[in-house]
C-alpha cells in the first residue's frame, strides 16, 4: 500500500470510527438503501442515532447477497437489507418462536416486512436447535446477542448459535455483532438486569466458534452512558454506548 492510499484508508477508518485493520468504506448499494424512500419514517427518524449505513458497511453486504437478519425486532435493519442485496439477493429475517410467543406484535412485524419486500424470506424457528441456510454471505446482529445469555435459556445456547452462524457461512463470511455495552470484568452478570453484555465475554465466545476478529468500530460509542441502567430506561434509551464486532469465518 502507497502512502498515499494508507492516508486515504486511515481518513476512512477515523471517519467510520473503525479500528485497524478493517477500513470500511460506505457502499453504493448501502447509501441508496438508507435513502429508500419507502422506509417508513418511524425507521429514517432513528437514522441519526443508529447510523445504519456505516453499521452495515463492515457486513461487506453486496447486491445478491445472501444476509440473515438475526432477530429482526421491527424489521428496522431487515428492510435496509433489502434494498441493498436488491432483486438478486435473499434477506432472511429471523424472528425467534420465542420472541414471537414473548411479544405477540413480532409476529406482525415480522409479516409487515415479508409482505413489503419480496426477496424476504422469514424464519420463525425456535433458537434452540436452529438450522440456518448454508451459504450465507453475511449473518447480522443488532442488540440481541446478549438475549442468548437469558435466564429462560438453555446456558449453551450462544455457543451452539455461534457454531451455527460458522458452519452457516460462506469462507470470508461476515458475523457482525452490535450490542449494548456492559461494565468491563462484569461478565454475565449485567444481561439479566440491564440487557447489557461484557464486550470481552463475546469476543471470546465468537472466536471459540472459530471466527476471527476482524475489525471494531467505535461509531455507536456513548462515553456519557454510565452502563448502569437497564437499556429501556428512559434515560439512555436510543442512546446507549454499544459496540460494533466484526467478525470473519476463515
Amino acid at each position: 500500500m502507497t502512502s498515499r492510499s494508507m492516508i486515504s484508508a486511515l481518513t476512512v477508518a477515523l471517519m467510520l470510527g473503525v479500528s485497524a485493520p478493517g477500513f470500511a468504506q460506505v457502499p453504493a448499494n448501502l447509501t441508496a438503501a438508507v435513502a429508500d424512500p419507502a422506509r417508513p419514517a418511524a425507521d429514517t427518524a432513528r437514522d441519526a442515532a443508529r447510523h445504519p449505513a456505516q453499521v452495515l458497511a463492515l457486513a461487506n453486504v453486496k447486491p445478491g447477497g445472501k444476509v440473515v437478519d438475526f432477530i429482526i425486532g421491527g424489521g428496522y435493519f431487515t428492510r435496509i437489507l433489502s434494498a441493498a442485496v436488491g432483486p438478486t439477493g435473499t434477506v432472511y429475517a429471523y424472528q425467534p418462536a420465542e420472541f414471537i410467543k414473548f411479544q405477540a406484535k413480532y409476529g406482525p412485524d415480522l409479516e409487515a416486512v415479508v409482505a413489503a419486500y419480496k426477496n424476504v424470506t422469514p424464519l420463525t424457528d425456535s433458537l434452540v436447535g436452529l438450522d440456518l441456510p448454508d451459504g450465507l454471505d453475511a449473518v447480522i446482529t443488532v442488540q440481541n446477542y446478549h438475549d442468548l445469555h437469558l435466564k429462560p435459556f438453555p446456558a449453551d445456547l450462544a455457543a451452539k448459535i455461534n457454531a451455527e452462524v460458522f458452519k452457516s457461512l460462506k469462507p470470508g463470511g461476515v458475523f457482525l455483532v452490535v450490542d449494548h455495552y456492559a461494565a468491563e470484568g462484569s461478565d454475565l452478570s449485567a444481561v439479566d438486569p440491564l440487557h447489557r453484555i461484557d464486550i470481552a465475554v463475546v469476543k471470546s465466545e465468537v472466536e471459540a466458534a472459530g471466527f476471527k476478529l476482524a475489525a471494531e468500530s467505535r461509531v455507536l460509542r456513548n462515553p456519557d452512558d454510565p452502563r448502569t441502567a437497564i437499556v429501556f430506561d428512559p434515560s439512555i434509551r436510543g442512546k446507549t454506548d454499544q459496540f460494533i464486532l466484526k467478525f470473519v469465518k476463515p
